[in-house]
Order: C-alpha cells, then sequence, then structure tokens
C-alpha cells in the first residue's frame, strides 16, 4: 500500500500595496547623528498606526526595525513599545537630543537611519520638495529642521512657529503638543 498526503491548501493573500510614503537615499545609510537618509511623509500623528507601515517598507531593505526614537513635539501619544509585524519596536523621545522634524529608526543588525518626517497635513507639492530634498545623493548635508525652514522661507514664511501648509500651498500655525519616492 502506498501513502498518500493531501497537499497543504493554498490560502489567498490580498495583494496590499505599499502605503508608506517614503523616499530614501540611495546610499546604504548614514555617516552621521544628523545626516538624513531621506523622508517619511505619514498620513497623521498617530505613531502607532504609522510605524507599521513604515516598518513594512524598510524592513526588507534595512534589517528588522528595533527601535526608534522621536522628539515628542509633534507625536501626541508616544507609547513605549509599539507591535509591529509580529515584534516589538521600543520607542524612546527625546526633547532636546533629536530634532522636532526627524525620525531615528535603530536595527540591531543593520545600524541606525534618520529620516525627515513631513508633517501629514502637508500639501503634495510641498512634500514632494521636501522628500527629494532628503533623500538627495548630492549637494549639502542639511538636517531636518534646516530643510523645514528652508521651505518655509521659500514660501514667505520664515516664521518658526509655522511648520505645515494645505494642499493649496497656505501655511498653516504650528500647534504644539506634550509630547527613491513610493506611495505619493
Amino acid at each position: 500500500m502506498s501513502a498518500t498526503s493531501s497537499p497543504t491548501p493554498l490560502r489567498a493573500v490580498p495583494f496590499r500595496p505599499p502605503t508608506a510614503r517614503l523616499a530614501l537615499k540611495s546610499e546604504s545609510h548614514s555617516g552621521g547623528p544628523t545626516e538624513l537618509d531621506g523622508a517619511w511623509w505619514p498620513r497623521s500623528r498617530d505613531l502607532t498606526s504609522e510605524l507599521p507601515d513604515l516598518a513594512d517598507m524598510l524592513d526588507p531593505l534595512w534589517g528588522r526595525i528595533t527601535r526608534i526614537a522621536v522628539n515628542p513635539r509633534h507625536w501626541p501619544i508616544l507609547p513605549p513599545r509599539i507591535y509591529v509585524n509580529g515584534h516589538v519596536v521600543k520607542v524612546g523621545w527625546f526633547t532636546s537630543e533629536l530634532d522636532p522634524h526627524a525620525i531615528v529608526l535603530l536595527s540591531f543588525t543593520a545600524g541606525r537611519w534618520n529620516l525627515l518626517v513631513v508633517p501629514p497635513e502637508t500639501g503634495v507639492p510641498t512634500a514632494a520638495r521636501l522628500m527629494v530634498a532628503a533623500s538627495a545623493d548630492t549637494g549639502p548635508r542639511v538636517t531636518a529642521t534646516a530643510l523645514m525652514t528652508a521651505e518655509r522661507a521659500r514660501q514667505g514664511h520664515p516664521q518658526t512657529d509655522m511648520d505645515t501648509d494645505r494642499s493649496d500651498g497656505t501655511l498653516l500655525p504650528h500647534v504644539p503638543s506634550h509630547h527613491t519616492a513610493v506611495g505619493m
């Protein structure tokens, strides 16, 4: 008698297009703690819901993201940890040590990366300019805040309390809180 086994049934998994809006330099990673490796344009200021989409894009490129650090100025809720793709990402926050317009991502296996965080309320033309500038492989190295300040000055609003714009290009006042392009 011969033994037969039935094949494991295949399970259909629906296609899920990338949802993180991300632009990265072609270099592997930055040479310094303030040098940008690209830009991320989240859809909200809810880090718990935004981080999984970012990790979905970055884990295959940079290795599993295990820690992040942010300045709490633009993130109203900062949980100590976020569950992403079946693993824990620890969240740290620093008010004076980190650029308020950046996020630092750490991978145990591959190192550290710094991304400009384009405010979610930013209009498409402004976000596109910021993402291209942050992910450019040539030109002067600038910080996330320097890019945001230059963009405000370009639009004729050099005040530091103006952070974001609407799709019509109108700048909105900043309301402080307590704490290769893809998907555009």
